[in-house]
């Protein structure tokens, strides 16, 4: 049977470690939708290996494919529309974004196509947008090619023998960005890594993550290899599983600090577990001195309301509170959904349920413990009273029912308002129509009652 839209929400939360009341849910408004087409390209760099000028060509496990458009998108199996190898490089996959006011943000593009075997010819980039939420339009005014011509990298990435050594998918995964003070600091997955690259891209350095005094590696870290035999021991041991690494990362409002924030629970070499708290699987958020460019060995932890679920983005709302993407990774929703048991290219067949924006209290009091949850927001019953939806509403009700959301933060803190955005995995994710590529939304949402909470 197809489940109602809300029925299957999950809407109530157990105390955790550091908390001293229940989580609350609070009411969210929309207040404006813009978009940006799924299939918007920009070129590559004129000086850049004309290897960049089509991506998408080792999508295909095990096969290169040379022919542009030839291969579908496919998300749960479901065609998408959208074919690769692209002419150009995708704009889209939004995964970090930061509001630098009068309606323009910086955000990040992902690594490409979800891997570090299918992104070789995926370039690294950041954009700046403007929205034009009275059109729906979106407007990108600049974009940002990632580089390391003083090889401040630290392993061979794949353009190492050219001039510019422009990055790609297969070099770095980089999920989240912060400006400060003419530089920009990208959170990374595969390492997973601390980035800091200057105002054209360049790469100045890249840091190591260091957690209780040991390096935190995912098996993409360039020092973790294949053992030499099967009933080997591995020369280099992990904690961090693959694509866990760096997610979301916050800033001090001071800029001192930054506070990038895993993904996936770390492995404990000790007690054969994730790290947890109360039981529940618990995410770190470390915290870095920008000054003097080092791990100040703080941190604290967030529990996943269900271990299944991970975290999308972080964005600080004043010095001592933030809110924090949580999600499932479901997509779709209800009036949409598959026969019970049936799977198909035109219903979703494992619907979205839990998307949800987390404010937390992250203080000097709860360091090494869990962050306090305060409340949240439902991303799937975002109200819209003034018909403010430009695609999705339904009844009234405008569900974020993305797979990926990756992008929060506060735009206008004295009238509660925030902006929050998908990322659409081009051409593998179909959130709101089971046929069709996601274009990559941007959000502004009235949550002042969220904001203002204690």
């Amino acid at each position: 049977m197809r489940l109602p839209l809300i029925a299957a929400m999950l809407l109530s939360s157990t105390i955790l470690a550091g908390a001293q009341d229940a989580q609350k849910e609070f009411p969210a408004k929309l207040v404006g939708q813009a978009i940006l087409p799924a299939n918007t390209m920009v070129a590559a760099p004129a000086d850049a290996p004309a290897d960049l000028k089509i991506s998408g060509k080792f999508v295909t496990p095990g096969k290169r494919v040379e022919a542009v458009g030839s291969v579908m998108g496919t998300s749960g199996g479901r065609p998408t529309g959208l074919s690769t190898p692209f002419q150009g490089q995708p704009v889209q996959g939004f995964s970090g974004i930061r509001s630098l006011g009068n309606s323009e943000f910086l955000v990040l593009t992902d690594n490409g196509f979800g891997s570090k075997a299918n992104s070789p010819d995926a370039a690294l980039f950041f954009h700046r947008l403007k929205a034009d939420f009275a059109t729906g339009a979106i407007e990108r005014l600049s974009t940002t090619f990632l580089h390391d011509p003083d090889k401040k990298v630290p392993f061979r990435i794949v353009h190492e023998g050219t001039e510019k050594r422009y990055l790609t998918g297969a070099d770095f995964d980089p999920e989240s960005i912060q400006p400060i003070g003419g530089k920009y600091w990208i959170g990374e997955e595969f390492g997973p890594y601390l980035i800091r690259v200057d105002a054209t891209g360049k790469v100045e350095a890249v840091f190591e993550t260091m957690v209780d005094g040991k390096p935190v590696r995912s098996p993409d870290h360039y020092a973790v290899t294949t053992p030499g035999a099967p009933d080997a021991a591995l020369p280099v041991p992990f904690t961090a599983r693959r694509s866990k690494g760096y997610e979301g990362m916050a800033q001090s409002p001071d800029g001192r600090f930054l506070y990038p924030l895993l993904e996936g629970p770390l492995w404990n070499t000790e007690t054969k577990a994730n790290e947890q708290v109360d039981g529940k699987d618990a995410l770190r958020i470390l915290e870095f001195d920008v000054a003097a460019e080092k791990w100040t060995g703080r941190s604290w932890f967030f529990p996943l309301e269900n271990k299944v679920n991970a975290i999308g983005d972080f964005n600080m709302i004043d010095a001592t509170t933030a809110l924090i993407i949580e999600r499932d990774n479901g997509e779709g929703t209800a009036d949409k959904a598959c026969a019970a048991g049936q799977r198909g290219p035109d219903c979703f067949h494992d619907l979205a349920k839990f998307k949800r924006i987390v404010k937390i209290e992250m203080t000097d009091a709860n360091v090494g413990k869990s962050v306090r949850k305060i409340g949240y927001i439902d991303l799937m019953k975002i109200a819209d009273p003034d018909k403010k939806a430009r695609q999705g509403a339904i009844d009234g009700v405008l569900p974020f029912p993305f797979f990926t959301i990756e992008n929060v933060d506060v735009v206008d803190r004295a009238n509660g308002i925030i902006v929050v955005g998908n990322d659409n995995n081009l051409p593998f994710s179909s959130s709101r129509d089971p046929k069709k590529a996601d274009d990559n939304e941007l959000v502004l949402l009235s949550v002042k009652d969220l904001l203002d909470a204690k």
